[in-house]
Parts: structure tokens; C-alpha cells; sequence
């Protein structure tokens, strides 16, 4: 984005990318159908980014959700908004968005320069790359960094940059968007591991997410818990484990599922009674039981199944994460996201110091950021030439 950017303003452009092929992390965010951003009101669409949101809205707001659905329709691929507001294109992968940018790209002139890893600066201020041929450097009049965070770093973002830039502040990364470790029963774990928990709502810390989780060997992950991973991921940092909490029947008040649930069971095994009485399936029923078995009232059912208790322990790891939290220090960036320090070097992605939930969220940041660094830097040439 940021070479579309800079090329159309001006500028000569190549892209240096150390994978045999780019874009790797915009194909594997395609392979659940691409959420490009969320059709939200832009003030709440910022409130999404927390302490971050200060500094990412003027470039937001200079390239918002509409401008970007008009850009990726510009190349050939019409969008349209799911039932909770998201952005997807109808081709619903990022495959054939892909092509055709790399095609427009080409057209523009942007060169592109694969297997090429930034090794960091030369003494005069060249960009040093590791080749197949050997060490190259290029001289530029502009440099941006796009180096990503630290998650899926199998695709080409490994936050291994920091170790190159020693003298610029950046914040440990941190997983974002990731599942959590929770220690099941062995009966739970194989019989369970890879079911959906499909319209429940979770709790924790005064904050509650409604949507869908699912059931892994080690923990739960899934929407719903993404939306608060940073709330657990920080209570974590705090202490070894915490409380999560699960609804199983959102929808359903308390007093009406008592009122289900009282005096209703008969002869019936917990089992059929909670799924009779209680509408719950089956990994439903085997979450409440395996509850009750770690000593959870039994008095209470339907208490039970809207606050069931979950021991969360640890975080997936980074690897697995959607996305990272951490990076480059809002500090050492100008409002036109260049480096204070760098002159002619800018910033933009997820390399910043930034994190949000799913949702078209991260996607959406990295366009804006990247559209403003190209355009700053074409600036930075003109000014400079």
C-alpha cells in the first residue's frame, strides 16, 4: 500500500521483501474470507484501538472503511457487509485481490525484489539486504519499513527487526488475537477438542463478548475470545491464572432458565435434563458436568450454565496468534510516521506500536498507515530533491 502510495505521487519505487513470493499474510488472513475492515461509524470504528487509537485515526481518517472498499472494488473485486457489519469481498479470499494489485502495481513501475531480508543500515545510510547473490546495498531517497509484528512468523514477519534498529525504542511483542491454555480433563480434551461453542457470550474483567469460541486440546480460541485477549493476556502478566467466565445461553435470562430448570428434572439423567430443559449440546452439557466435578454447586444449575467458570492458565503462543501487540514506539515516530531519528526513514503497520480485535480492525490500520507513510515519503523526496 505504501508503494501504490509513493509511485502514484511521484515516485520510484521497489519493494524489497525477503519471501520468495510476497503478500504471505494477506493470503493466509483470505483463508477465512478476507474481513477487510467493518462498516461501523468511524468514532466507534477508533475506539477499537485503545491507547493506540490517538495516534492511528488521522490516518484512518485520511483513508476510512469507505475508501478502502472503494479501493479494493477499484481493482475488480466488489465487497459487501455481513450480517455483523464486517467487510468482506465477494470472492470471500485474497488470492484474486492479490493479482490484480500486483498487476496495477507492475503497470505503475514498482519494482519487486524478492529474497531480499533487510540486514539494516550502512554507514551512509544505504539499505544493507541479504540476497541469494550476497550482501546488496541500496541507496534510496526514502526508505519505509513495512516489517510486520511477530505472529504466523512462518510467512515473513518474524520481530526479529528491533535487533536492527538497537537505538530506537520499541515495546516487547506480545500475542494478540489468540487462543488461551486451559487445563480440560482428558475425557473432555478427546472427546471435545475441535467442537464449536456456537452463540455464547464470555466474561471477564466487567467486559463481555458475545459470539463463538471453540474447544482445542489445550484452551479455547475463537472470536469471542479474541475480542478479549488483551485483558486476559495482561491479567496473565499479573498473576498465574485467572477466571474466565462463559455463558452458555446468552439469550436466555436468568430467572428464565431457573424457572426451566426448576423442579422439571424427574427421572431424567443430568445429561437429558440439561439438554431437555436447558437447550444446551452436547459440549454444552459436557462443560457443566466437568464443572460440577471440579466442585461447582450443583444447586445452581442454571447459574452455572450463565456463568460457567473457566481456569484460563497461559496464552497461546505468539506463533499461533492473529496478531501481535507491540513494536515501534509511538515516540519515535512524526505525525507523518517518520523516524525522529531516521530522517527519510518511516514506519507503518504492524510494526507500530498498536493492537486491535478481529473484525477488519488490523487489516484496516495496516492500509491507512500504509497509504499515509508512501505518501509522506513521496513528500519527504520532493522537499528533499
Amino acid at each position: 500500500m505504501a508503494a501504490e502510495a509513493a509511485v502514484q505521487a511521484g515516485a520510484t519505487v521497489m519493494v524489497a521483501d525477503h519471501m520468495p513470493s510476497p503478500a504471505r499474510k494477506l493470503l493466509i488472513a483470505g483463508r477465512g474470507g478476507l474481513n477487510l475492515t467493518h462498516s461501523e461509524a468511524l468514532p466507534h470504528f477508533l475506539k477499537h484501538y485503545g491507547s493506540a487509537g490517538a495516534h492511528l485515526a488521522p490516518h484512518i481518517c485520511a483513508f476510512p472503511p469507505e475508501a478502502l472498499i472503494a479501493w479494493t472494488e477499484g481493482l475488480g473485486q466488489p465487497c459487501f457487509i455481513g450480517s455483523s457489519g464486517r467487510v468482506f469481498p465477494r470472492a470471500m479470499k485474497a488470492s484474486p485481490l492479490l493479482r490484480a494489485w500486483m498487476a496495477r502495481l507492475s503497470a505503475l513501475g514498482v519494482q519487486l525484489a524478492t529474497r531480499h531480508r533487510w540486514l539494516g543500515f550502512a554507514a551512509d545510510g544505504a539499505a544493507r539486504f541479504a540476497t541469494p547473490e550476497g550482501e546488496q546495498q541500496i541507496k534510496a531517497s526514502a526508505i519505509i519499513l513495512a516489517l510486520g509484528g511477530a505472529s504466523w512468523p512462518r510467512l515473513g514477519s518474524d520481530g526479529a527487526w528491533p535487533a536492527l534498529l538497537q537505538a530506537i525504542a520499541t515495546r516487547p511483542f506480545a500475542p494478540s488475537n489468540m487462543g488461551f491454555a486451559i487445563p480440560w480433563s482428558d475425557h473432555l480434551r478427546q472427546r471435545f477438542a475441535g467442537m464449536p461453542l456456537k452463540r455464547i457470550a464470555l466474561s471477564f474483567d466487567g467486559a463481555t463478548q458475545r459470539g463463538e469460541a471453540m474447544i482445542t486440546e489445550a484452551g479455547i480460541e475463537g472470536g469471542a475470545v479474541y475480542a478479549l485477549s488483551a485483558l486476559l493476556r495482561d491479567a496473565l502478566q499479573r498473576q498465574h491464572s485467572v477466571t474466565l467466565h462463559l455463558d452458555l445461553r446468552p439469550d436466555v435470562s436468568l430467572a428464565d432458565l431457573r424457572a426451566r430448570l426448576a423442579g422439571r428434572r424427574g427421572s431424567l439423567s443430568l445429561t437429558n435434563h440439561l439438554r431437555r430443559n436447558a437447550g444446551l449440546a452436547p459440549v454444552g452439557i459436557a462443560l457443566v458436568q466437568e464443572a460440577l466435578k471440579a466442585g461447582a454447586e450443583q444447586g445452581d444449575l442454571a447459574g452455572l450454565v450463565k456463568a460457567l467458570p473457566l481456569q484460563v492458565t497461559g496464552c497461546f503462543p505468539i506463533a499461533r496468534a492473529i496478531s501481535s501487540a507491540g513494536g515501534l514506539s509511538w515516540a519515535e515516530l512524526d505525525e507523518n510516521l517518520m523516524l525522529r531519528r531516521l530522517p527519510g526513514v518511516f514506519a507503518c503497520g504492524e510494526m507500530l506500536d498498536w493492537e486491535a480485535p478481529t473484525g477488519g480492525y488490523l487489516l484496516q490500520a495496516c492500509f491507512s498507515t500504509g497509504r499515509a507513510a508512501g505518501l509522506a515519503a513521496a513528500r519527504y523526496i520532493t522537499r528533499c530533491s
